[in-house]
């Protein structure tokens, strides 16, 4: 991939930046049929994505290198930048192409950007691209609530989507502007197809045909389930638990080689195994029958026992990767683009592949779906007789059965090195940087950059995504949130030489600096997508590779140690996702108003990481830093 991104581009997008509005209660379909054009006449209202001028970005990006590379390191890659964008000089000249691609397509990036960071991006989709959402433990603890439950949801999901077929869904805004809908018409009816080189993305909902069934696993079968009437209307819950349960009791044996397993190896070692899998007609059909799937049910088992301290910790493992071979993994379809996950024991998330969209309308979906669920059910109509769900046969030939076994082993292995730490800040959440005038997010962030600071001496290249969607088919790019003011907090912070004062004083201007970046890459102004796309732009225009992207300091630029995201949510959940290098971290936090949920990965063979060291880290930076404001009264607060 031309080192276009290293690891990295891959964990991306799925904060939704402060002030996003969405309709707080829940919204009813208007009506039972579609209504064409309202979507299309919404989209073509909003701006393109523009093109930031070539100074502005090479200026952004040196002081963006600036905490994070050494002295001698900048001086060189200073020369670089001016040699790069000198008049007439091949910043020029790939700067007016990306200008023309952007008066040509509707998004200049978007193309790129699905098939750099996703379709061609080879590791496994499981940890490595793909995150997973943790609810809070549901109120049952047998296979009936779990059936019972699931029922709703599966309701609760095809509730929503009369919203998406309508095209009712409310717009959603920032700051007065409406935002790109797109992604919500993206994610149901989906699924990602294995290459030998690279991926590709199938959407069914556009079909002449779309899908009227879901995919259900139990027990590491997969069942079709036909989830609408013969008259167009959904399943009724008491349909639906009647199914779930022929379902179950149909897939009661547990000696059935796992094929969902095959979805999570590496691209290229699925993609070979896919093309002999799909050889037989039955093993074609069934796959197809998935891919064609609204969406996917997995019933799990119940999970293994752990305290209250840990399960939160242990539910995501099961979200983000099942568990491995002996438990979950198995049990999952991971190139479908969403997938809900419900254990006997009331564990409930789900998993989504993430080329299709961020974070925030899965959890716009799923914020829905929770409150679906917790709605008195209304007085069923009389049931008329289902067909049985159709189960889905593979045949397992002595090459497939070794595909299964391989990727098996490679689960486990990585089951094993992923370390996972979910935890509840109690002490406060959004409200205590409110009531300093400070962005809740920024605030978080800061005390990230603190956390990380106190572990290691020094700061380190850090990605928190922010949304693009004030632009057509925008996705995301990136706040670099170690900055120079950042940068001057942390090392002043622990310094007894420094005063509360000039403490304060420092956290304020890092705090509006990050907000200040937040507001920029919001507004199309960020450097990364740029630069990304001007290094595409040379090879769309077969001219070498310019020496600024051959340079050690942009590959440290994109070697994102922390890579982190916000997704604020209705429902008291948190998502997670493993590090996107091997000496990182993953942070994925929701604040509440008087909580915060963190998640932290990092990999057990690195050992300079630690999931919980650095979850503890900022636990201590938060409180430290609520202490440093509450103990200096004449600051200008």
């Amino acid at each position: 991939m031309w080192g276009i991104c290293s690891r990295t581009m891959v964990k991306v997008g799925m904060a939704k930046p402060c002030g996003l509005v969405k309709s707080s209660h829940l919204v009813k379909p208007v009506s039972a049929t579609r209504v064409a054009g309202r979507y299309l006449a919404h989209q073509q209202g909003l701006p393109r994505l523009p093109v930031p001028s070539l100074q502005q970005t090479c200026e952004r990006y040196v002081t963006a290198l600036e905490p994070i590379v050494e002295v001698d390191e900048l001086k060189h890659t200073k020369e670089l930048v001016q040699e790069f964008q000198k008049a007439g000089g091949v910043g020029e000249r790939l700067q007016r192409g990306l200008e023309k691609r952007a008066q040509n397509t509707e998004n200049w990036l978007s193309e790129w950007w699905v098939q750099v960071a996703y379709l061609e991006y080879r590791m496994p989709v499981v940890v490595h691209s793909s995150p997973g959402l943790v609810l809070p433990r549901m109120n049952f603890s047998d296979k009936q609530g779990q059936i019972r439950f699931s029922a709703k949801l599966i309701a609760g999901v095809l509730d929503f989507k009369t919203m998406i077929d309508n095209e009712t869904l409310p717009v959603e805004y920032l700051g007065g502007k409406p935002l790109c809908m797109n992604q919500y018409y993206e994610v149901l009816s989906s699924c990602r197809i294995p290459g030998l080189k690279r991926d590709s993305v199938v959407n069914h909902a556009k079909s002449s045909q779309p899908p009227k069934h879901i995919t259900v696993v139990h027990n590491f079968q997969f069942f079709v389930l036909d989830v609408y009437n013969s008259d167009g209307t959904p399943l009724t819950v008491d349909q639906l638990c009647v199914q779930l349960e022929r379902i179950c009791s149909s897939s009661l044996q547990t000696s059935v080689e796992p094929v969902g397993i095959l979805t999570t190896q590496h691209r290229d070692a699925w993609g070979k195994a896919y093309i002999n899998l799909i050889k037989d007609k039955t093993n074609k059909e069934s796959v197809s029958a998935i891919q064609r799937s609204i969406f996917t049910v997995c019933l799990d088992g119940a999970m293994p026992g752990v305290s209250d301290e840990m399960y939160r910790s242990s539910a995501a493992i099961q979200m983000l990767h099942g568990g491995g071979s002996q438990w979950n993994s198995g049990n999952r379809w991971f190139d479908k683009t969403l997938q809900f996950i419900i254990g006997e024991d009331g564990t409930c998330g789900a998993n989504y592949e993430h080329a299709p969209a961020e974070g925030p309308p899965i959890v716009a979906l799923i914020d829905h779906v929770v409150e679906y669920t917790r709605k008195p059910e209304t007085t069923q109509p009389p049931m008329v007789p289902l067909p049985m769900p159709k189960k889905l046969h593979f045949s397992i030939t002595p090459e497939i059965k070794k595909d299964i076994e391989e990727a098996k082993q490679s689960m486990n292995i990585l089951a094993q090195d992923l370390d996972m730490k979910v935890i509840v800040f109690r002490h406060f959440g959004k409200n205590v940087p409110k009531t300093h005038k400070m962005s809740p997010d920024a605030f978080i962030q800061i005390a990230l950059q603190l956390a990380y600071y106190r572990m290691y001496q020094r700061c380190c290249a850090t990605y928190e995504s922010a949304s693009l969607r004030m632009f057509r088919l925008g996705r995301t790019d990136t706040i670099r949130s170690a900055s120079n003011a950042s940068a001057a907090f942390v090392k002043a912070f622990d310094d007894p030489s420094k005063q509360n004062t000039e403490k304060v004083d420092l956290m304020e201007k890092a705090v509006k600096a990050h907000r200040s970046y937040t507001n920029m890459a919001i507004g199309g102004q960020a450097i990364d997508r740029h630069l990304l796309g001007l290094k595409m732009q040379a090879v769309e225009e077969k001219v070498s590779i310019p020496d600024i992207f051959r340079d050690t300091a942009y590959a440290k630029a994109l070697h994102y140690q922390l890579s982190t995201s916000q997704v604020p949510s209705k429902t008291d959940c948190v998502m997670c996702f493993g590090p996107v290098v091997p000496n990182g971290y993953g942070v994925c936090y929701n604040p509440m108003n008087d909580h915060i949920n963190f998640a932290v990965s990092s990999f057990n063979t690195c050992a300079e990481t630690n999931a919980a060291h650095l979850a503890q880290a900022v636990e201590d930076a938060l409180l430290d830093m609520r202490t440093l404001l509450g103990q200096t009264p004449r600051a200008k607060l």
